[in-house]
């Protein structure tokens, strides 16, 4: 059995990025027996494609009784003789910390895919069970969800008929990490874009980082510019002047220089409706009121994915009044000489071959409001594109700061789930 932990409330981070926690154990083939522990506990049904059941009941399950329980939850095999209880599919088991705005869009995005190679089992808010339905199906920005969402009794939620164990714990030290083996770290955790660097995932890695938002936005078009308007030359050396042409050195140089970039960003639940105490001044300022300039760690967590671009990055954020969609505007300088349209054609390209579903191009006159809800990680909107001076790019892209990268999310979580064994 494995299980797969999805966290959407880090603190001291970005309301948008998101790390994912995963414990792969292997157990049997067959489980027909539950653990001493499950006994007593009431069944249910209602597993996607499955008529195997989880015993949860309404009892208020300690650390120890839901990883059993988490444990204990197995699919029914399909076979020529119908379905053989007790025998495991091998699906990866996923839980929500945090059904906030991201973890709310993740369950939406996944709902909506088929055949997921993982399963969603379990989530864990400070709401409760009637708060966490609720929001679920009705949401302001994305309206109403085409799904028959209720609550199922007081520790669960059913979602077309699919049951989710609800638990709410604040305090993060009394959720059972320990009894999964899992060690929480701050800092030196792998971070993955899908399409720019996620194709070197390593299933030994106990925690991973999808990035933020804004981050998923910039990388795939910054991987595009550096790759596409890089310059090679040949090295000569000055002591063999009569060297043979297969001794020359071949030098590739980076496309970008450097380069800085601006997110003009709807604001978040971290900001203050009225003005109010916050660690950062501005921020505690009324969001719906204001443009607030604030910081933002995107540009700099470009490296994170694409190393070689380490130092060359910088940039801010604007947090606006419109509570989803945002927009990048990054200036950079390149190697090689270049103008406008060449630079939305190797966009175009990218777009149809290795970036196809990540990044597009729009070539009307759009506003905001007409990318809500855009699957892919950002639109370049063409017209806005500018060269100077041959070799400052100018390039404007749009993303959906919550849908669009829950997209990404529940597609780094297939990558783990296709590459558990």
């Amino acid at each position: 059995i494995s299980f797969y932990y999805i966290t959407t409330s880090l603190l001291q981070t970005h309301l948008s990025s998101i790390c994912c926690y995963f414990l792969v154990t292997m157990a049997s083939a067959t489980f027909s027996v539950p653990k001493p522990s499950l006994q007593g506990f009431t069944e249910f049904s209602g597993l996607r494609s499955s008529s195997a059941s989880l015993p949860f009941g309404n009892k208020k399950l300690s650390s120890d009784e839901f990883v059993s329980a988490v444990t204990f939850q197995t699919s029914a095999v399909s076979s020529l003789g119908g379905y053989r209880k007790g025998v495991t599919e091998a699906k990866l088991k996923v839980a929500i910390n945090g059904f906030g705005r991201i973890g709310r869009n993740f369950l939406r995005c996944w709902h909506g895919r088929k055949d997921s190679p993982f399963d969603v089992i379990a989530i864990n808010d400070t709401g409760g069970v009637k708060q966490a339905s609720h929001l679920l199906k009705y949401d302001s920005t994305l309206g109403i969800f085409d799904a028959d969402v209720k609550p199922s009794g007081d520790a669960a939620l059913s979602v077309d008929g699919k049951i989710i164990k609800i638990v709410s714990n604040r305090n993060p030290s009394l959720l059972p990490w320990k009894r999964l083996s899992l060690q929480l770290q701050a800092k030196d955790i792998p971070t993955y874009a899908v399409g720019v660097n996620a194709d070197a995932y390593n299933p030994d890695e106990p925690i991973i980082s999808n990035a933020s938002c804004t981050t998923n936005c910039l990388a795939p078009f910054v991987k595009v510019l550096d790759q596409k308007f890089g310059m090679q030359r040949f090295l000569f050396s000055p002591f063999r002047p009569m060297i043979l042409v297969t001794d020359h050195v071949l030098l590739t140089f980076s496309g970008i220089i450097k380069g800085t970039m601006t997110t003009t960003h709807s604001y978040t639940g971290d900001q203050r409706l009225l003005d109010a105490s916050h660690r950062d001044l501005r921020r505690a300022r009324a969001a719906a009121l204001n443009i607030v300039p604030t910081s933002t760690g995107a540009a700099k967590a470009v490296a994170l994915v694409l190393p070689n671009l380490k130092g060359k990055h910088n940039g801010i954020a604007l947090r606006v009044p419109t509570p989803n969609v945002s927009v990048v505007d990054l200036v950079v300088q390149v190697t090689k000489k270049t103008f406008a349209e060449e630079v939305n054609a190797a966009f175009r390209n990218s777009a149809e071959k290795e970036l196809k579903g990540i990044l597009k191009v729009c070539d009307e006159p759009l506003v905001s409001v007409d990318f809500r809800c855009s699957d892919v990680s950002s639109t370049i909107d063409s017209s806005l594109t500018m060269v100077m001076g041959d070799d400052m790019v100018k390039v404007i892209a749009w993303y959906d700061n919550e849908w669009g990268y829950s997209q990404r999310v529940v597609d780094l979580a297939d990558i783990v789930a296709n590459n558990w064994k």
